[in-house]
């Protein structure tokens, strides 16, 4: 029949057996809706696409009973499932880097003869290592009052906002609507009671309709997603008004604005060497790009915060909410730590940074694009 296909021809498409299937068809979770002129059942564009769905549900580890929930939900189509399905891959993958990481500083610690005690051990390899890592912000990263300042005023008039990559929910404006937008289950599992709705989704592909929301913003997100351009192009898609706290990396020797990356920790230039630039990111929103200098006393704890208080990048807990230092690897963050501490302990810090001491606020390329 054309358009239609038979169980055994669906069977070696989709790598799975038959037997699967008619177990399938007899619990109703996929059922052929036609017939061949021989009267064998046979699958139509739409159970097909069903059955994609289903599958791609199971090899992520969902139950039977879960997945024709999920499958079997009227409100939402292909596209939908899709985009939920590219979220939890990304999920997915971030658990698996972060146990990459885990993996690398054992290693290391055994290649020097370290004791690694087994809370350690099932700490970096166990069920609670994303969570840990993910744990990390609610004790350093909050709301600093003078970025949420600025990024409200931002909003102007917008009475519905889309946050993108919402973490926990920083900046989230009280006195609006606000939809958020997080792939990570562990960041939304720390959103506090009470705040906005977050949909499990990824910033490249939002399962909003186009002119959803009256604003969108993302607040130090953009350097996590996969396609940045991708998904700022998807913000000034569902919305009339975008505002992105984000990084510039466009001006010649912008790695040595801080000290912490011109003196103690290099590799952060190839944490961002693919990094869009500025004027792209601008582009993408058809927007302006504003100078954000970072307070001395920042509340939050982004990587550029303590530019003042260099002893706070001693603190694993401050490293730990900052990606950049896994992404850096752990032989570079012992060397930095070690570096900064010896020269904080001789003054030669003090010496080379005396011009801060009298700065209220740096710029150190934290920018506002507004569209």
């Amino acid at each position: 029949m054309e358009d239609h296909w038979t169980v055994g021809h669906v069977a070696r498409l989709a790598g799975v057996s038959v037997r699967t299937l008619h177990h399938y068809d007899d619990i109703g979770l996929v059922r052929p809706s036609a017939r061949t002129p021989a009267g064998y059942r046979a699958y139509s564009p739409a159970d097909v696409q069903r059955l994609r769905e289903v599958l791609a549900y199971r090899r992520l580890g969902f139950g039977l009973r879960e997945v024709a929930g999920l499958v079997g939900d009227p409100s939402t189509d292909a596209v939908a499932h899709l985009r939920r399905l590219r979220g939890l891959l990304l999920e997915r993958r971030d658990r698996a880097d972060a146990m990459v990481a885990a993996i690398d500083r054992e290693l290391t610690a055994r290649a020097k003869g370290l004791k690694v005690t087994p809370e350690e051990q099932l700490g970096m390899l166990g069920a609670r290592l994303y969570d840990a890592i993910g744990g990390a912000y609610t004790a350093t990263r909050r709301t600093e009052p003078r970025f949420a300042a600025r990024i409200w005023d931002a909003l102007g008039d917008a009475r519905t906002v889309l946050n993108v990559g919402a973490g926990t929910g920083s900046y989230e404006p009280v006195d609006r609507a606000v939809t958020a937008v997080e792939p990570s289950a562990v960041m939304r599992g720390q959103r506090p009671a009470g705040s906005a709705p977050c949909v499990a989704a990824a910033a490249e592909s939002l399962p909003f309709d186009d002119g959803s929301f009256d604003a969108a913003m993302a607040v130090s997100t953009v350097h996590h997603w996969g396609d940045p351009i991708a998904g700022l192009r998807e913000m000034r898609r569902v919305a009339r008004r975008v505002v992105v706290l984000t990084f510039d990396t466009d001006e010649p020797g912008w790695q040595d604005r801080f000290w912490l990356t011109r003196d103690y920790l290099p590799e952060f230039a190839g944490v961002l060497s693919a990094f869009p630039s500025l004027a792209g990111m601008a582009d993408a929103i058809g927007g302006r790009a504003e100078p954000v200098p970072i307070p001395w006393d920042c509340a939050d704890g982004l990587f550029e915060a303590y530019w003042r208080r260099p002893e706070a990048y001693l603190d694993d807990r401050v490293r730990r909410a900052v990606s950049v230092w896994a992404r850096v690897g752990p032989e570079a963050e012992r060397r930095a730590v070690r570096s900064l501490g010896d020269d904080l302990g001789s003054g030669r810090w003090a010496e080379r940074n005396s011009d801060l001491a009298e700065l209220d606020a740096a710029d150190l390329g934290l920018r506002l694009l507004v569209a």
